[in-house]
């Protein structure tokens, strides 16, 4: 047995009736639509439900899966405590999860749970299932903070698990879109809220999985989306697999997008191998940029992977450099990334050697082994490593905020002896007043206290 077919369904708590108190009308094609899914789930007779949930307790490098024999949740943090239900655990099929994702180089199993009960993204698919008589053991699975390959699979672990221990198994991916679609809604407006949820919305119709694994990361971040990784596990979990997709509705009236969709198993496909489809996109995209890197960049690449590679940082610069490199001083922030994520970023706000050129190669190897936020790069990570070298003008002093443009301008954030710089010009940064806070918290200043603003533009080189 495998996966009978897999739903995508959001996790509103208004819906329930105990905690809408009549608010669950606005949203009553969702409701109709949760039920239409619970009665196909109920059809299909499953033996065991694999639920992904945004809710469940999330690492960046760890995928956490629920220990212990099962768990109990109720509504009592939206105001409903006498709404309650209780589950049990597929512990053998948890195990063997456990065994698979290790031997494809995944961190996954039990540490870190924080608290034991069903999150929301959880109990609200459970409350319609067991509505409509699904009543079977569950694996409960949180998200990371890995990559969407990394995401799809964790999902072909689980069919493999499932397959080995022969399970009848639904996917329940649970998870809201959009979180910016009202200027009226709770987290505000952004345009590309509309735009990730018509995107994904057309990919859930469509079935189109591969759209799951290569949107954008920037409108993702900027859509404040809730769910997409809980859907590039189920589509890992479907691999191989032709689906009948339907698309049974979609709302965002509350000001976050809500989808409902069913994917039922047909048969196999060979054709949707969407990791390994994934994967090739993405090799040709990164090899294409690496042949576009200017001489910032470049020089950036060079002395990151040969510190990484050796241990050693480079004694010598390259020839044929720019004059502007090797003749000017200035201060440089080198930023990696990887799979669209801040991988690195440590610069001099100032000049500290006798070059420009200089600076990026001593940034670079600190951008790798000294940002305290993460783990040095191994020599693995190498391939999939983007680099961006940020060469700043003269700070200048300003009066006010008003000064400030943070397309523009970078911002440093002084009080005493400590100082706070932030670039400008960073995704998920959209205000002077986000600015000046991410600023004056990395710098350890308080809002209490009083503090100096200093401006300066940047050169930046991808």
């Amino acid at each position: 047995m495998s996966i009978l077919g897999a739903v995508i369904v959001p996790h509103p708590p208004l819906i329930i009736p105990t905690v809408g108190r009549g608010r669950e009308q606005e949203v009553q094609s969702t409701i109709d639509a949760y039920r239409t899914v619970a009665k196909q789930v109920a059809a299909w007779e499953p033996e065991v439900l694999i639920i992904t949930s945004p809710h469940q307790v999330m690492y960046a490098d760890y995928f956490h899966i629920a220990p212990g024999q099962g768990a109990i949740g109720d509504m009592s943090a939206f105001g409903a405590g006498q709404t309650k239900l209780g589950v049990e655990y597929d512990a053998q099929l948890r195990d063997e999860l456990i065994r698979r994702a290790e031997s494809a180089g995944l961190r996954a199993g039990t540490l870190g749970e924080r608290n034991p009960s069903l999150d929301h993204g959880t109990f609200l698919p459970l409350y319609f299932l067991q509505e409509s008589g699904v009543d079977c053991p569950i694996l409960r699975i949180g998200l990371s903070g890995f990559s969407p390959i990394d995401h799809y699979r964790l999902g072909q672990c689980i069919v493999q698990a499932v397959e080995t221990l022969r399970r009848r198994a639904v996917f329940i991916a649970s998870g809201d879109l959009s979180h910016k679609l009202r200027e009226d809604g709770p987290y505000g407006f952004a345009p590309e809220g509309p735009e990730f949820d018509w995107q994904i919305t057309e990919a859930m119709a469509a079935g189109d999985f591969l759209q799951f694994l290569t949107m954008d990361p920037a409108l993702c971040d900027r859509a404040a989306e809730c769910g997409l990784r809980s859907f590039q596990i189920m589509a890992g979990a479907l691999d191989g697999l032709a689906v009948e997709s339907k698309l049974l509705s979609y709302e965002g009236v509350t000001g976050v997008g809500y989808g409902v969709a069913t994917f039922a198993v047909t048969g196999p496909d060979e054709d949707r191998r969407f990791g390994e489809q994934c994967a090739e996109l993405e090799r040709t995209r990164l090899a294409e940029k690496k042949a576009s890197e200017d001489p910032w960049v470049k020089l950036a690449r060079l002395s990151l992977e040969t510190f990484v590679k050796t241990g050693m940082r480079l004694e010598c610069l390259p020839d044929g450099l720019p004059a502007e490199m090797t003749g000017q001083t200035a201060g440089a922030f080198v930023s990696l990334h990887t799979h669209g994520q801040l991988r690195g970023c440590i610069g001099t706000t100032g000049p500290t050697t006798e070059s420009v050129a200089w600076e990026i190669v001593q940034n670079a190897v600190s951008a790798c082994s000294r940002d305290p936020r993460f783990p040095p790069v191994t020599v693995a990570e190498l391939d999939s490593l983007e680099y961006s070298v940020d060469v700043l003008g003269q700070p200048e002093p300003i009066s006010s905020p008003a000064e400030l443009d943070v397309k523009k301008y970078g911002v440093i954030v002084s009080c005493g002896g400590r100082r706070g710089l932030l670039l400008p010009d960073l995704a998920g940064v959209d205000t002077v007043e986000q600015q000046i806070d991410i600023a004056r918290q990395k710098g350890g200043i308080s809002s209490r206290e009083k503090y100096t603003l200093e401006r300066f533009e940047v050169v930046r080189h991808t």
